[in-house]
């Protein structure tokens, strides 16, 4: 008898956690993110030049497909003008969106308004557009914008995001662009807008800042964009943890930026080393054996760094936080694929930060990645 009753005294115990402890942990059960994506701007090119890409168990794929399946479902491409060796144009955006969307995957494209990289301390204009008056400025910006999303929307491969200008602490297309003159940054950047929603009214528009630890900029720049009448949709995000302050300052800004402005906000650049050797003979820009206290430069310490931003996105309040791209993922060290489109001798300072190891295989990263 004492045998039966320790018995249901312990069948009762458990029926209790499941009917109780169970669901309270339900309630509180990680949801995944909206955005688990990846910037894969130098594809093409790498797979011109030989490039090759493989699943984590050695098998040699379509570094796109290999992402998808790994569970990624969101794929970021930029666009130049005129670029010197032809890459990442139209052309390229094209082609990869096909891809992209036979994959499932949505289409995040970012545009940076100039031949060539368009980041905080450069916002070059074209060499096209160098000469024209403003008002024609502010035409290009549209007819651009236009001509690579119409095209996309009519091979049915239509963006889902678009970015309005790379990295636009400063504004954009200097000198005319700079926010120093603010009525003719906002004239620029809904002209873009404009753009956008003519080809595709459901497409969302990112304004995207980097530095995404720093709040002060955040909040002067969104001030003065609302004060200007800029439109957006999406707050965009760089955030670098180890040149943009700690996980803890980013916290503090992505949700402060979240509530102060009632828009969503997505990481559309972010990554970490998996390693400190070097690729290519050309010197990573990041080489510390720890970038970030507690986060090695190992495959295991790059998939940490991932989810801890992860899962400070997921955390923002209201549900506003959408997800987040790691950048350059499949800039590997192939030789010819440098930083520099006018020199193709200069080789890549980030192949250490990218989604595939040294012998080419999909690193743990990115099955983190995929199920965040």
């Amino acid at each position: 008898m004492k045998r039966l009753l320790a018995a249901l005294l312990l069948l009762a115990a458990l029926l209790f956690q499941l009917a109780v402890v169970q669901p309270a942990h339900a309630g509180t059960s990680r949801a995944a993110l909206q955005i688990r994506g990846a910037d894969v701007s130098s594809l093409a090119k790498s797979e011109a030049l030989g490039g090759v890409y493989r699943d984590a168990r050695g098998r040699r794929g379509d570094a796109l497909s290999i992402l998808s399946r790994a569970g990624l479902n969101y794929i970021r491409l930029k666009v130049w003008v005129n670029p010197a060796d032809g890459y990442n144009t139209k052309t390229q955006v094209l082609d990869l969106a096909r891809r992209v969307k036979a994959q499932g995957m949505k289409l995040l494209v970012d545009f940076h308004y100039s031949d060539t990289w368009a980041d905080p301390g450069k916002q070059f204009k074209p060499a096209a557009w160098e000469s024209l008056p403003f008002d024609r400025l502010r035409q290009a910006v549209y007819d651009h914008t236009y001509d690579v999303l119409d095209a996309l929307r009519r091979q049915g491969t239509t963006a889902d995001m678009v970015q309005v200008g790379n990295e636009i602490n400063g504004g954009l297309l200097w000198p005319d662009g700079s926010n120093s003159t603010w009525p003719n940054t906002a004239a620029l950047l809904n002209a873009g807008y404009d753009a956008v929603k003519r080809v595709s009214g459901s497409t969302k528009v990112v304004l995207h800042l980097a530095d995404g630890g720093d709040n002060g900029l955040y909040r002067w720049w969104f001030d003065n964009a609302n004060a200007n009448g800029v439109r957006y949709d999406v707050i965009g995000m760089s955030y670098y943890a180890y040149w943009h302050g700690t996980l803890e300052t980013f916290r503090a800004n992505i949700n402060d930026v979240a509530g102060r402005y009632g828009r969503p906000v997505v990481v559309v650049e972010t990554a970490y080393p998996f390693t400190t050797a070097d690729d290519d003979g050309w010197a990573n820009i990041i080489t510390a054996g720890e970038p970030y206290p507690g986060y090695r430069a190992t495959p295991e310490g790059q998939a940490a760094m991932l989810a801890a931003v992860a899962d400070i996105v997921r955390q923002v309040p209201g549900g506003l936080g959408l997800g987040l791209f790691t950048w350059e993922a499949t800039w590997t060290g192939v030789r010819g694929n440098g930083w520099d489109p006018a020199d193709p001798s200069s080789g890549n300072a980030w192949e250490n930060q990218a989604l595939f190891g040294y012998d080419d295989r999909a690193l743990p990263a990115m099955e983190t990645l995929g199920r965040l």
